[in-house]
């Protein structure tokens, strides 16, 4: 491919990646702290980025039981098992098993809201999203 093809194939890309990045929800109401969560800018933005906290709780505590052909019986989860709304219910109730066995207890309070803020703004529908709160 020669040097001009190639520049313009990454010019292309450009609108792609902004698009994405505008379209992701700016804010999630979180109702078990009764607060309204900036994800668009400042520390929330960053750590509800995939290397963020949030990304990396997801990875390092939740995939260690909710991964393909685990020994647990959990489900398999990914960041799009859930839409945005499902992901604040599963907070706001504590309905899955595991938060009910007492797994969540070694997660502080402030870490469940920034996983929770990162798979709110990578779920499956979460471009679809208007403002929260």
């Amino acid at each position: 491919m020669n040097r001009f093809a190639m520049s313009l194939a990454a010019l292309l890309l450009v609108p792609a990646f902004t698009t994405q990045a505008d379209a992701a929800p700016k804010t999630r109401y979180d109702a078990t702290t009764q607060t309204c969560r900036v994800l668009s800018d400042g520390p929330l933005e960053w750590e509800s980025r995939p290397w963020g906290e949030g990304g990396k709780l997801f990875k390092e505590v939740c995939k260690g039981c909710h991964s393909r052909n685990n020994d647990k019986g959990a489900p398999f989860l990914w960041v799009e098992s859930k839409n945005s709304e499902g992901w604040n219910r599963v907070f706001e109730t504590r309905s899955p098993k595991c938060a009910k066995t007492g797994a969540w207890e070694g997660i502080t309070l402030e870490q469940q809201l920034k996983l929770n803020d990162y798979l709110y703004r990578w779920a499956a529908n979460s471009q679809d999203l208007n403002d929260s709160c």
